[in-house]
């Protein structure tokens, strides 16, 4: 069972008490993850209310959308909007004692020095520490190029070969416009080699484009089609990797059927990578840490699961990738914050003197 909110609820529509009452309950939700009772909020330490007055301001906090009642005999627990609430307005963040940081920095510096094996040990770092399953999406290949070839391989398939600046080498399929000379390969290579030498594809392709549209490339318009397929087949780079630690961390608290099933459903978010990925490419764009907690975010509608999440960034502070947690909304919210911050800042710092 749960109350229709009249109106989205801010600090300013509660007072003194109901404020001290709510953070209580949120707080004890928090570390038990059951619904808190009138009579056990009374027996509390500093709650100088009878229980009866306890429930008259569960009942306004509950008319405000800021808890429900899982059951028609059962204590309050925090709505998602309640939730929110609280994060933003009253919860108080610490920060992670020196012990743990160096817990962090040992071992995730302490994996070897292949990228993949370090992202994957900061995602099981994360999930440990904070009660949760591990995110971490994978940079995408920013490599610079040094030369770029097209050999011809049938009337309708070329090959690109991409060589790059650390002495690595792509081959890559793409499909050759109809009717492509083979002179035609060798112009757009020779294009593509001037333009992209010292530089991404990321970082070139954009004025690559705008040169070709503008007419300013000396480019035949079978040289022009290839380059701009090209990059167009190139543009998402590699299929970007989530990692995925700790699915079965979930289950180690679970009690009720209902908490159970809730479960089941998060795990099949987990499955759902390509919604992962866009979530965490989404909350990657921007700076500091994010909180998306239950229907606030379409794939966790049905889990009503929350998830933390911090962008990282290479030496040039630039952001490549982005980590987090994912669990119940009953996550302890104040320790997960600094610890997926700080996490996030250790992988930013050893992500280059790492190898692919």
């Amino acid at each position: 069972m749960t109350d229709t909110p009249r109106s989205t609820p801010s600090l300013a529509d509660l007072d003194g008490r109901s404020r001290a009452i709510f953070r209580e309950i949120v707080q004890a939700y928090l570390d038990t993850g059951e619904p808190v009772g009138s009579r056990t909020l009374s027996q509390k330490d500093g709650v100088a209310l009878s229980p009866a007055s306890i429930r008259n301001t569960m009942a306004d906090l509950a008319a405000l959308g800021l808890l429900s009642a899982p059951h028609q005999s059962a204590g309050r627990m925090p709505t998602h909007a309640g939730l929110r609430l609280f994060v933003d307005g009253l919860l108080q963040v610490g920060d992670l004692g020196a012990e743990e940081r160096k817990s962090i920095e040992t071992r995730v510096a302490g994996t070897s020095r292949n990228i993949n094996d370090l992202l994957s040990e900061a995602s099981s770092v994360l999930g440990g520490l904070a009660g949760g399953a591990g995110l971490v999406l994978a940079p995408t290949r920013e490599a610079a190029l040094k030369h770029v070839e097209f050999v011809p391989m049938s009337a309708t398939e070329a090959l690109a070969i991409l060589v790059f600046a650390d002495g690595s080498v792509e081959n890559r399929l793409m499909t050759a416009p109809d009717g492509l000379p083979p002179a035609a390969l060798m112009e757009a290579g020779n294009y593509l080699s001037a333009r992209l030498k010292g530089r991404s594809l990321t970082e070139a392709s954009a004025a690559i484009r705008a040169e070709i549209a503008e007419r300013r490339a000396q480019l035949d318009e079978a040289a022009s089609a290839l380059v701009e397929k090209g990059l167009a087949d190139w543009s998402g780079g590699e299929a970007r990797s989530l990692i995925v630690r700790g699915r079965a961390r979930l289950l180690e608290s679970v009690e009720a059927t209902q908490d159970l099933e809730r479960i089941r459903m998060l795990f099949d978010d987990l499955e759902r990578k390509e919604d992962l990925i866009a979530l965490l490419e989404k909350a990657g764009s921007g700076q500091g840490v994010r909180l998306f907690i239950g229907a606030e975010n379409p794939l966790f509608s049905l889990s009503g699961s929350s998830v933390i999440v911090s962008p990282y960034m290479n030496e040039e502070k630039r952001i490549v990738g982005a980590l987090g947690v994912i669990g119940p909304t009953r996550l302890n919210y104040a320790r997960v914050i600094p610890l997926v911050d700080y996490t996030a800042r250790v992988v930013g710092r050893l992500l280059d003197g790492a190898k692919t």
